[in-house]
């Protein structure tokens, strides 16, 4: 396609997430400009706005969507997106930044526009559970009940997300649970059962560490109910990509799979809670969405950015934790 037939409209949702965004229309504006493609903006002002500008910024051919926010902005547009020529392209300036983590889009504002400027795109798949539309996980049970916490928190982040963790698992009752997988029947009393398109919730908290998010399956996770001295090598193995190492975890392939429980409730859909019959059915939509993402990843950037959270965390909280409990 010639750089003038491209047409790039970036949608930014002023609130999100963390960070000021003050610059970004300036730096994306530049960037158009030395592509000399055609550059338009706008702002979310409400609930389902960035939806409805995409679906317009979609009718009018613009060719590549630029989602400017957090998990919720970013799903709300490509959910639109899905089956369309348009490209997402994705500056994450939320708290979890599922899919942009997942899709290895650098967290810092310059390098993911520099990104962007490169242009190459991949294809990935979506799922959608009892006709809602996601992409990286969605469950129930217990996590279903965090991110209803999490939601309601001011300040996000990892460590918020480990104190409603311990909070609700002090209050959480396992239940039963039946699942169709493809063509099998499993019964399980659990904790959650989540189903992973791609590895993780956000803030590299890896529930599914081998889902691929192009290889037209879920990896489905249950946890067993498990004590307070499993709390720790869980949360450890969770945020280091081992999870499926511990003994309280099942892992599963589908490209389907039902969940029967006994009772309506809480159903998260990457990350965001909502109410869900005691039925939820889940499909794989296979190459459903274009993306811009690195055209090669460095597991050692990878790493390093798994250590340098661990490390942070560990270097912030310990010793409180120290001088709290033991001096």
């Amino acid at each position: 396609m010639h750089s003038s037939e491209i047409k790039v409209q970036a949608i930014i949702n002023p609130i999100s997430g963390v960070g000021s965004k003050r610059k970004i229309p300036q730096l994306l504006e530049k960037m158009c400009t030395e592509k000399g493609f055609f550059f338009s903006i706008a702002f979310t002002e409400y609930a389902g706005h960035a939806s409805e500008l995409t679906q317009k910024a979609l009718d009018e051919g613009y060719t590549c969507i630029i989602a400017v926010g957090g998990d919720g902005t970013v799903n709300e547009i490509a959910r639109t997106m899905i089956h369309s020529d348009a490209v997402l392209g994705i500056i994450p300036k939320g708290s979890g930044n599922g899919l942009a983590r997942e899709l290895h889009i650098p967290m810092d504002v310059r390098r993911s526009i520099d990104l962007l400027s490169k242009g190459h795109v991949s294809v990935i798949d979506a799922c959608r559970a009892n006709e809602r539309i996601f992409f990286c996980t969605c469950g129930v049970g217990f996590d279903a009940k965090v991110s209803e916490s999490f939601a309601q928190e001011k300040h996000r982040g990892s460590l918020t997300y480990i104190k409603n963790t311990i909070e609700e698992y002090l209050n959480y009752k396992p239940e039963p649970y039946e699942l169709l997988v493809d063509d099998q029947t499993i019964k399980e009393k659990a904790f959650l059962v989540a189903c992973g398109n791609a590895s993780q919730y956000g803030n590299n908290a890896f529930i599914a560490p081998h889902a691929n998010i192009q290889d037209g399956e879920m990896d489905i996770t249950i946890l067993s109910p498990f004590t307070p001295l499993d709390i720790a090598p869980l949360a450890i193995q969770l945020f280091t990509k081992q999870i499926d190492r511990n003994s309280k975890i099942k892992m599963l392939k589908a490209k389907n799979v039902s969940i029967i429980r006994q009772k309506p409730g809480l159903m998260h859909l990457d990350g965001d809670p909502v109410m869900a019959e005691n039925r939820i059915d889940i499909a794989v939509i296979p190459k459903a969405l274009k993306v811009i993402t690195p055209e090669v990843v460095s597991l050692t950037a990878e790493m390093k950015n798994l250590f340098d959270d661990f490390t942070r965390f560990f270097e912030r909280k310990l010793p409180t934790f120290l001088n709290k409990n033991l001096l």
